[in-house]
């Protein structure tokens, strides 16, 4: 038998539970449903913008009592070693998915979040009403349908999103490490076919987290090969893994992750967080925009359901210009940062200028990050 809902959320990930706490702080009831259990780890870079915290604020989320790490510096390095450092403009918190996720979680069922642990296989719209049906449970309609499920899930097969049709050539591998490493500091180190962050969590550990192109990573015949053959020849991710041990069975990897232009409308569903669209990990800050994303999308909801906007159609419409008001350009930035960086000619250059006016490398951060985020 069917139950009806007004909002339904796809994806109990960081943009997921936060758009869940938006709604019922706000008095509206809402429904998650999540494939996985929790608490996970995924593949991440870990770093948080403080852009974020007033907003966080608002909802009643104190992240200090994950005991987050305080990061203010950034440092960055060529595959040959050139070495650069400044001062992050907002700073950000070291803070891991396994412990965030699962907190903002539990915060969500604390408040009366109704969680179903199920796939959803299948999706509709028709009469203004969707339909969604799961593996597990009995379909549900209803009027607002969230997608939060991440960079690449089978429901996105089903919409026919346009990037699903091609082939991404990136790679993630992420793993938390005990050693030595600065608290204050988040690292982007580069080597052959991608790039490296590193930085420390909550606990002491330090997470480290690179992106690789496929086609540089195939070559070998293991992570560790590829490590040792590859991210070795950068002289700082050599030290960094030398005086690191390692706290995974073994590190976690995915792959397909696709930097391709994503629509954040699909059949109505209105898309946040990685499933709208991800920026470059170079930036640094995938894990405030999904944050942000929710809070944009959220608000647009209310004021639908609230009767502020008019339609449909009208919520769909602020939605698109906030979304890509606040995130166009930044992601647009980060390819292009990328992209340098993916060409040693250019990257040569690139670092003598910047060690010539080092104050372009704020600069370049602040293209990639907002302004805090006021509720």
């Amino acid at each position: 038998m069917e139950s009806k809902v007004e909002v339904l959320i796809i994806g109990a990930g960081l943009s997921g539970l936060t758009a869940a706490l938006h709604f019922l702080k706000s008095g509206f009831p809402v429904t998650l449903v999540e494939k996985a259990s929790y608490p996970h780890h995924k593949v991440c870079g870990e770093y948080l913008s403080n852009e974020v915290l007033p907003y966080l604020e608002w909802l009643g989320v104190d992240l200090n009592l994950l005991s987050p790490v305080s990061i203010h510096q950034f440092q960055f390095s060529t595959n040959d070693g050139q070495l650069l450092q400044t001062t992050l403009p907002l700073g950000g918190l070291g803070i891991s998915r396994y412990a965030l996720d699962h907190f903002l979680f539990q915060e969500a069922i604390a408040r009366g979040c109704h969680i179903l642990q199920d796939t959803v296989v299948d999706l509709s719209f028709k009469e203004d009403l969707f339909l969604v049906k799961m593996a597990n449970h009995a379909p549900i309609t209803a009027k607002i349908v969230i997608g939060a499920y991440g960079k690449r899930d089978g429901l996105d097969q089903k919409l026919s999103r346009s990037f699903m049709q091609k082939k991404s050539p990136w790679l993630a591998i992420k793993a938390h490490y005990e050693g030595s490493f600065p608290d204050d500091l988040v690292g982007l180190h580069n080597f052959e076919g991608g790039y490296c962050g590193v930085s420390k969590v909550e606990n002491n550990k330090i997470n480290i987290c690179y992106l690789v192109e496929y086609a540089s990573f195939k070559k070998y015949r293991s992570i560790p090969e590829h490590r040792l053959q590859v991210l070795y020849k950068n002289p700082h991710l050599r030290k960094i893994f030398d005086d690191c041990k390692l706290l995974f069975d073994q590190p976690l990897a995915i792959g397909q992750i696709s930097f391709e232009k994503k629509s954040i409308l699909e059949n109505h569903v209105l898309m946040i967080g990685d499933t709208a669209g991800l920026i470059h990990p170079f930036c640094g800050n995938g894990m405030a925009m999904a944050i942000h994303s929710a809070k944009l999308c959220a608000s647009s909801v209310i004021d639908y359901l609230e009767g502020k906007s008019s339609s449909r159609t009208q919520l769909e419409k602020q939605y698109r210009s906030l979304w890509n008001q606040h995130f166009l350009s930044r992601i647009t930035a980060g390819k292009v940062m990328s992209g340098i960086l993916r060409k040693k000619q250019l990257t040569r250059r690139f670092m003598r200028i910047l060690i010539k006016y080092p104050f372009l490398l704020s600069m370049m951060i602040k293209q990639t990050h907002g302004k805090p985020i006021i509720p």
